[in-house]
């Protein structure tokens, strides 16, 4: 009646064994380490870098515990500060000649002390959140109306180019706030213009009005096509900042959405406010410029001579130098999306630009007129200029889009358009909220946490132990496995824990003991009603079960409401809720029964179980134990 199968105690065992392998690294600390990072999005880690930290770190008599490479970053652990240090000097020398214009980024930071062993098996502990480990938190404010007004600038030059090509006559296209304003001196003409408008731009609400001797159309975009604007544009903001905060060498940034028009940036381990503003507040533009094919400017470009007048001298993505016109022939503004691609002939990866009505219009009349020349892409940073690309123009290009192609992968394609799409930001941001917790207070966080687990863990342990005896021991034992899998689970996701986050697990040991408080006392109401111990195992586990499901139901409906609709500490703890219900069920059901049958169920003549007091229903007996 009360035995498992062999394959439901290999279940357990299986269980047991990941619970304890991916809870481990979570008790081995952190090491000392130097991370080193791209300092510019046009710079890639490689393993040609790798070789180069390395180098630098043995020509220092300097020895790395560990060295791994993850394809973003590399990370050096040590085993003392003090080596740290020494290597962190040594690196900054080797890969940061010019301090001012740093490709490379060398940051401390700690890294895990986890055993290869352990490593080899994707074992990984938790990352700690911002209020554990200490860092800096910023809340953004997007400036939404200033990208509808940007998107309304946009629309006005695609109108002003359209009406031209429909031989529209007009009295002059201007911007009212984010309104565009097309004056008329008739009916007819503003019929036809908006008959062209409304063909060719949908997203747009048309109304006219007279104005005085005049007729004024205007167009602005229907609330659905505002709402686009708004939402690519927070996103291509969160995409820069991503790109941006590679450069501080952080580990787990935690940057999202709240809200409709706000940003929250968590950047756990860094104590330097001012560099941190200094990153999220920078402007990247982009520039198309004609390359100086002179022969001046080849001997520039290999410093025998000087640069030609009116040229200027940029590195490309290779460290070559390229020597390009002052002039430029488009800005970042003209540029509206950037994709990867392929060639349909060649299939080689390609970068597909599409730009604004005013940079298809001078983009045409330019390579129209440089066919067999070369034009140069170039990103501009904090004051420094690089060459992402120089292609060859082979023909006229006109239509708004552009195929840049020649010597890229397709890894590099999806990078350059990356670059070319999030260069700069969307609309412009403000912090309104700023906050800095130093290490200090996140390690006593860490300490208050862990003592309000660890004290919870062990009263609700003795609790049951004395109140149930045996069934007591069973059910801490099951408990004690429910925060183990937590614990590994939340490891495995590589989840960021929080103070809600061990709030919540506080809260789980509370909950996941109800199940086994439910389970003893209705084998105790067996035992008063007169059932034989065996029978009364069997159905305190099986009536109890209906009730426990439908209690762990209902409560996590209640977690994935708040998963679905909380943000920031609110997600935290519903993470750490929702595994931890899911956990509870299994440990305190079926691992508990697991045990109980283990000690109990193979005994076939049983007189007794340990169970603490079972009172009589007529209250006049009460044992110590059930017979």
């Amino acid at each position: 009646m009360n035995r498992y199968p062999v394959w439901k105690y290999a279940i357990i065992l299986v269980v047991l064994l990941v619970g304890v392998l991916y809870t481990l690294p979570n008790f081995f600390g952190e090491s000392p380490a130097v991370q080193v990072s791209s300092g510019k999005a046009t710079i890639k880690i490689d393993t040609g870098t790798v070789q180069r930290v390395q180098d630098a770190l043995g020509a220092a008599g300097l020895k790395a515990d560990a060295l791994t490479f993850d394809g973003n970053s590399i990370k050096a652990r040590f085993l003392t500060p003090d080596d740290q240090l020494k290597a962190k000097d040594a690196l900054q020398h080797a890969l940061v000649p010019d301090a001012s214009d740093p490709s490379y980024v060398v940051a401390l930071n700690l890294l895990s002390s986890t055993p290869s062993w352990l490593s080899a098996l994707h074992a990984a502990p938790m990352y700690l959140g911002l209020d554990l480990r200490g860092g800096v938190h910023f809340m953004l404010q997007v400036d939404m109306a200033a990208a509808l007004t940007k998107k309304a600038d946009s629309l006005a030059g695609d109108i002003r180019s359209l009406l031209r090509e429909k031989t529209v006559r007009h009295g002059g296209i201007s911007r009212n706030g984010q309104v565009v304003e097309v004056k008329a001196r008739d009916a007819q003409t503003v019929q036809a213009a908006r008959n062209a408008i409304a063909d060719q731009f949908p997203e747009l609400l048309l109304t006219d009005a007279p104005d005085g001797t005049e007729f004024v159309l205007r167009a602005a975009l229907k609330p659905e096509a505002a709402r686009k604007v708004q939402e690519m544009a927070l996103k291509q903001n969160i995409t820069t900042l991503h790109n941006r905060i590679n450069e501080l060498g952080v580990s787990e940034p935690v940057i999202q959405q709240q809200g409709v028009d706000r940003i929250v940036v968590q950047l756990p381990g860094v104590q330097d406010t001012a560099k941190a503003k200094d990153i999220l507040g920078r402007t990247a533009t982009l520039e198309v410029r004609m390359v100086d094919e002179s022969s001046d400017a080849r001997s520039a470009e290999t410093g025998r001579a000087p640069v030609p007048f009116g040229s200027e001298r940029y590195p490309d993505r290779n460290g070559q130098s390229l020597v390009v016109k002052k002039q430029f022939i488009l800005t970042g503004e003209n540029l509206t999306d950037a994709q990867p691609g392929f060639d349909s002939q060649t299939q080689e990866p390609t970068v597909n630009l599409t730009l604004d009505a005013k940079g298809s219009r001078i983009f045409r009349d330019v390579t129209r007129e440089n066919v067999g020349k070369r034009m140069a892409i170039i990103l501009f940073e904090k004051g420094k200029g690089e060459v992402v690309t120089a292609p060859v123009i082979r023909s006229e290009i006109g239509g708004g889009r552009v195929q840049i192609s020649g010597r890229m992968t397709a890894m590099e394609a999806t990078d350059t358009s990356l670059l070319l799409r999030a260069g700069s930001l969307a609309a412009p941001m403000e912090i309104i909220e700023e906050l800095t917790i130093g290490p200090t207070l996140g390690a006593e966080n860490i300490s208050k946490g862990l003592h309000s687990v660890t004290w919870g863990f062990v009263v609700i342990c003795v609790f049951m132990c004395v109140y149930y005896m045996m069934f007591g021991v069973f059910s801490s034992l099951a408990l004690g496995l429910n925060l183990l899998l937590l614990m590994a689970v939340l490891s495995m996701l590589q989840a960021t824990l929080t103070l809600p986050g061990i709030a919540a697990m506080a809260l789980a040991l509370g909950m996941a003991i109800d199940s086994n408080v439910l389970i003893n006392e209705r084998v105790r109401e067996e035992l008063r009603a007169g059932a034989a111990p065996q029978a009364a195992i069997h159905a305190g586990y099986d009536r109890a079960w209906a009730t426990i499901l439908d209690s762990n139901i209902s409560t996590l409906i209640v977690g994935l409401a708040l998963l679905a609709f909380g943000s920031g500490p609110v997600r935290g703890f519903a993470v750490v809720h929702c595994i931890g219900i899911l956990t509870s069920m299994f440990s305190a059901v079926f691992f508990s029964r697991g045990l109980v049958n283990l000690w109990y169920g193979r005994q076939k003549k049983l007189k007794s179980v340990a169970i603490g007091t079972v009172w009589r229903p007529d209250g006049g007996t009460a044992l110590s134990r059930a017979e």
